[in-house]
């Protein structure tokens, strides 16, 4: 949550999937940034856009966001990404990264995020795959994959907690969560170009991981790790 660095160079991949999607700056967009935690994306983001909005439930590190970045075109609220506290039509960018697992309904989440989108908006959509080898939250191989009753033993016989509270869903899950929209895919292109999508901090360019990485994305896309996906809601603005 306060890895500067870390959530820096997140935001650049950010606003490279999005220039490079809209083909143009940004500067005359608002954003919403559902899950904004510290603020440290935000920040960043604000550089690049007309208006910043981060929400978050947790109360502490909307606070800490306040306290630590201000901008005349950035703003901080607590609210539930489930019941957000904007109109309809708000904005044109919302961010949904690393977020989808954590909250009670992600259709609901998506639902609110297709509504406050103005036509022709999107979201940045970066998730994580239930088929996932190690669980990065509690740093444990195959957490993800057990039943709840077991993934609830396997912490609590790790000493790492009580209840594995991460809802993260398979490929084939993701797909249907974000149907409301247009999915352009970016996983093999922010694999395969890290340079462009200043991604070379995930998999360094010319090693085994990588060329591993690069043969998953084009050949099983379904057992990727992760995905990053831009959602565009229908310019005709259905509800």
């Amino acid at each position: 949550m306060f890895d500067a660095d870390g959530r820096g160079r997140k935001a650049r991949t950010m606003i490279a999937v999005l220039e490079d999607h809209f083909g143009r700056a940004l500067v005359d967009l608002d954003l919403v940034n559902v899950g904004t935690s510290t603020g440290i994306i935000d920040h960043v983001l604000a550089r690049h856009l007309r208006r910043v909005v981060g929400i978050d439930i947790d109360e502490l590190g909307v606070e800490h966001a306040k306290r630590n970045f201000s901008a005349a075109n950035l703003e901080f609220r607590v609210g539930d990404a489930m019941n957000m506290p904007f109109d309809d039509a708000s904005f044109d960018v919302a961010i949904c990264s690393q977020v989808y697992e954590h909250v009670p309904d992600a259709r609901v989440m998506f639902e609110e995020i297709h509504r406050v989108l103005r036509p022709g908006g999107v979201c940045y959509f970066a998730a994580s795959n239930r088929l996932m080898i190690n669980e990065p939250h509690y740093n444990l191989p195959f957490l993800a994959l057990l039943p709840r009753p077991l993934a609830d033993l396997y912490l609590r016989l790790t000493g790492r907690g009580t209840h594995y509270y991460e809802k993260h869903l398979t490929y084939w899950g993701l797909l249907r969560l974000v149907h409301r929209f247009r999915r352009v895919d970016y996983t093999e292109r922010t694999v395969c170009e890290p340079e462009r999508f200043h991604t070379a901090y995930m998999i360094r360019p010319g090693t085994t991981r990588a060329r591993i990485a690069a043969w998953v994305v084009r050949n099983a896309l379904w057992a990727s790790p992760g995905y990053i996906w831009v959602l565009e809601k229908s310019a005709r603005g259905e509800r």
